[in-house]
């Protein structure tokens, strides 16, 4: 272990992109922002940008992953882009194959396909999502271990042999694929850990959203994980929230319109687009919701530029990592250009260094 007076070194750093959409922005500013923040990411030498599948939310634009990962790669040179995750029980596993297949066609060596098991919306929004493709019962999730098969075995550049009717057809998500994408099982429970060590898999704990149980759910993938032909040992990182700025008091009121958001969210309260930093400030906080403010704050990495640095190069070595997806929380002061998210490209420059 690091002694107190030698911080440890920083892992590499990759970035979670949820695409938020703050109260001056429309969805299109929203997207140009993230895109010039991949290209900040880019720019600094990061290793990969994900983008989250999340519907019938209006403060995240993150809706359709493969689309923007094609906006996302088109407008960067060498960073791995990928999905953090696709929601797989909402598609068709030849969709999803079909869509990463041709990604990866486009930009060799480049994409990652991350896959959860979770709807990431309400359960109207789940029903309008898998109808006619599970339609509101559990099937699909119950399936999802042979979902994660096909997916697998559909991009596969031999393609896939399949029987219907009693005779063989072979089907291909992609002509003459000459390579696949990195697929990763991401989860916030035990269940995608178990699965992923079963089938060899890299896997991601949501410790940016839980904060909890990530050294069993890491540790039961390491102990149970079973080598497969694409890896041969464990492969993981850890993911994280954090606003950075150049003093304590900045990184906090930067910080406090996704505090807001994430508090509206676990306690049902009505959800909004992110609020700027101005109006966040007005906004009274019960006492009876001070406590889960305070806890989320307590997980995140809100800081200096040292202190965070020192902080996230702690937690990969609590739990064994060597990379750190950053969920660049910050939000906006009143009159930054809307197609822009400059204190988020901050906290990315900061933590770089």
């Amino acid at each position: 272990m690091s002694s107190a007076a030698t911080p440890p070194p920083l892992p590499a750093l990759s970035v979670l992109d949820l695409v938020p959409v703050r109260t001056d922005q429309a969805t299109g500013d929203a997207i140009r922002a993230s895109v010039e923040l991949a290209r900040v990411a880019d720019g600094l030498g990061l290793t990969r940008y994900w983008v989250a599948e999340h519907h019938n939310m209006p403060a995240v634009a993150a809706t359709n992953p493969p689309v923007l990962i094609g906006l996302l790669a088109s407008a960067t040179e060498r960073i791995r882009v990928g999905s953090g995750g696709v929601m797989l029980p909402n598609h068709a596993p030849l969709v999803v194959a079909e869509q990463f297949a041709l990604l990866e066609a486009a930009f060799p060596g480049r994409i990652d396909l991350g896959i959860g098991r979770a709807p990431g919306t309400d359960p109207v929004t789940s029903w309008a999502l898998r109808h006619g493709a599970g339609g509101v019962t559990d099937e699909a999730v119950t399936r999802f271990p042979e979902y994660v098969e096909n997916v697998l075995a559909m991009m596969d550049t031999a393609g896939v042999a399949v029987s219907v009717g009693g005779r063989r057809h072979e089907l291909h998500a992609t002509p003459h694929a000459r390579s696949v994408p990195t697929v990763w099982l991401l989860g916030s429970s035990d269940y995608s850990a178990r699965l992923a060590a079963d089938k060899g898999m890299p896997y991601v704990f949501a410790h940016h959203f839980s904060g909890q149980g990530t050294s069993e759910a890491l540790e039961l993938y390491r102990s149970s994980f079973r080598p497969s032909p694409e890896n041969a040992e464990p492969r993981t990182f850890l993911t994280v929230n954090a606003c950075v700025a150049e003093t304590q008091e900045e990184a906090e009121r930067r910080a406090l319109p996704q505090l807001l958001s994430m508090l509206s969210l676990r306690t049902g309260a009505p959800l909004r687009p992110q609020l700027l930093v101005e109006e966040a400030e007005k906004v009274e906080i019960p006492e009876a919701h001070r406590g889960l403010v305070d806890a989320m704050r307590g997980k995140w990495i809100i800081g200096t530029p040292e202190d965070a640095r020192r902080r996230i190069g702690q937690l990969a070595e609590a739990y064994d990592v060597d990379e750190v997806m950053i969920n660049p929380v910050p939000g906006a002061h009143e009159g930054t250009d809307p197609a822009d998210s400059p204190a988020r490209a901050e906290t990315l420059r900061l933590l770089a260094g």
